[in-house]
């Protein structure tokens, strides 16, 4: 009963947060991309953290010139240079300034080696953005597009004396937003895609890349983020005959209200919890996931539910998941949330679906993720013939966690019973 009010506050707290004041609107950010055809590492780069000081959201999207390692470097310095010196509050102008004349210019095209475009969002939805020789955002209102103001601040790069003297253009713009809006940027791979095609001779373009965008949100309005990043990056990998012939990258902002969802992982300690664990199970508002062959059979006996596993899935590295009325996936425990770990750790989603990839989906379209972890031991777990880097639940519960609220900025709650 206790473990089940405290859940229940928490959630309520939360919630008339939402309903009470637009601020508390959550915020999703993610992104997509796709490597330049026979290219090993991204020459885009997409970082997101969340300020603790001041819970402000900083995103950066940079674009390294060319592609491979190179442009990976460059855009990784770019993109943290600037995300660390706004989080520091160093005036944007400035911190364009200490970025331009730290990287170094091309001498054939006397062009940057890395552009920028970074997105700083304070608690109370002030949204600030600086752009630099990316494709200019687009702000999404109510279905249609916002033309947002900018300023733009011209200033000479201090370069070697053998570099070009080069006027760069920085552009500043700021908004407050609403509940519902949606904030796109990309890198130039997804504008010049489709270039020398019949179709596209000069490009895909940012005006039919934007009405692509509109078009994909009129037809789904509840679309995440990570979703409309997938669409907009594959459909300019179509325009390139799928051999991308650029790094290609779409990042988006998203403020809504939270998707909420409940995982249950092990057994509770003391028997007499399972009623209770069923209650927080029924009650709950969001997706529901069983995690564990145990759990699930108490949650199967407390509800009068049975269990269905599916054998459309079959892989050699994760059991097979199941369907039960009430639940949106039922998976095993402990074997499962290892890979779910490895795949969030490593951000790159299996091509072959399993209950790991499905838990995985899952966890990065929710906001919210509240963790029940039981804490009776289960022997099974102990077996030293077990594999070697088999963890306890809770350990990998931990990690889990981590990793949802550090690399994917989730908002997480985990309660023991």
């Amino acid at each position: 009963m206790v473990l089940r009010k405290t859940l229940e506050k928490s959630m309520e707290n939360s919630n008339i947060a939402i309903q009470n004041n637009v601020t508390e609107t959550f915020i999703e950010v993610d992104h997509y991309q796709l490597c330049k055809h026979n290219q090993h590492s991204p020459g885009d780069v997409f970082l997101s953290e969340k300020n603790p000081a001041d819970g402000r959201t900083i995103t950066t999207l940079s674009d390294g010139l060319g592609s491979g390692i190179k442009a990976d470097v460059l855009a990784t310095l770019t993109a943290t240079m600037a995300t660390k010196f706004i989080a520091a509050d160093i005036p944007a102008k400035r911190t364009a300034e200490i970025i331009m004349n730290t990287l170094p210019v091309c001498k054939d095209r006397g062009i940057s080696y890395a552009t920028f475009t970074t997105v700083d969002i304070e608690p109370d939805a002030t949204v600030h953005i600086l752009e630099y020789d990316n494709p200019p955002y687009l702000l999404v209102r109510n279905n249609t597009s916002v033309e947002p103001v900018k300023e733009d601040t011209e200033f000479e790069r201090k370069n070697k004396k053998t570099a070009p003297r080069v006027k760069t253009v920085l552009h500043y713009s700021n908004y407050e937003a609403r509940p519902g809006d949606r904030l796109i940027f990309f890198s130039d791979g997804v504008s010049q895609s489709g270039m020398g095609t019949p179709l596209y001779p000069f490009g895909w373009g940012i005006e039919n890349a934007y009405s692509f965008i509109l078009d994909r949100i009129k037809a789904n309005e509840n679309i995440s983020a990570r979703e409309l990043a997938h669409d907009v990056v594959q459909e300019a990998n179509i325009h390139d005959s799928c051999v991308p012939k650029d790094d290609i990258s779409c990042g988006v902002v998203y403020f809504r209200n939270p998707r909420d969802t409940l995982i249950l992982t092990g057994p509770p300690f003391d028997q007499k919890n399972d009623a209770e664990l069923a209650e927080i199970f029924k009650r709950f508002n969001g997706k529901k996931v069983i995690a564990g062959g145990t759990t699930a059979n108490i949650m199967a006996r407390e509800l009068n539910a049975p269990i269905t596993v599916c054998l459309d899935h079959l892989d050699a590295n994760v059991p097979p998941y199941s369907k039960m009325e009430g639940a949106d996936l039922v998976c095993e425990g402990i074997l499962t949330l290892g890979v779910v770990s490895e795949i969030l750790e490593q951000g790159v989603m299996p091509a072959k679906e399993n209950a790991a990839t499905r838990l995985v989906d899952v966890l990065r379209n929710s906001d919210r993720v509240y963790f029940v972890v039981g804490t009776k031991i289960n022997e099974a777990h102990q077996d030293p013939k077990m594999p070697e880097g088999l963890e306890i639940r809770r350990n990998i519960v931990k990690k889990i966690v981590s990793l949802l609220q550090e690399k994917y900025l989730k908002e997480v709650h985990v309660s023991y019973i």
